[in-house]
């Protein structure tokens, strides 16, 4: 069983930049893609972005693209998103999520990133940019 718990959420003005941070335990780290979602209120929740286990493929969400960056340290048990040109469309609850598989289900840019996917979710940290 993974546990996951992310920090670095916090308000910031709209075209500011932060860094999420979400740390793994219980479970060999590597051995999982890793992925970022989110939900704004009354929204339902949306992949921003998964990696593979080694990192050599990444997958962003159409509206991201560009402005987020997905990484990974498995030396310390850690996945980051870097998040900049902040608008306030990307307020929203930021959840962090592991998949039984070393692959996310896709790579590149797209419309979506199936929740299903994925076995173990962290509790999430709390996004608001103001504008």
């Amino acid at each position: 069983q993974v546990l996951l718990m992310e920090s670095g959420g916090v308000s910031v003005q709209a075209g500011g930049s932060l860094r999420l941070s979400c740390t793994a335990s219980g479970a060999t780290f590597r051995n999982y893609a890793m992925a970022w979602f989110r939900q704004a209120p009354g929204k339902e929740r949306e992949g921003v972005s998964c990696i593979s286990a080694g990192s050599s493929l990444t997958f962003y969400l159409h509206p991201v693209k560009g402005r987020f960056t997905i990484s990974r340290d498995n030396a310390k048990n850690t996945l980051y998103l870097q998040l900049n040109s902040l608008e306030p469309e990307d307020t929203a609850m930021y959840y962090c999520a592991a998949r039984t598989s070393t692959n996310c289900r896709y790579s590149g840019v797209g419309h979506s990133l199936p929740g299903s996917d994925f076995n173990y979710w962290g509790q999430g940290t709390q996004v608001t940019v103001s504008s």
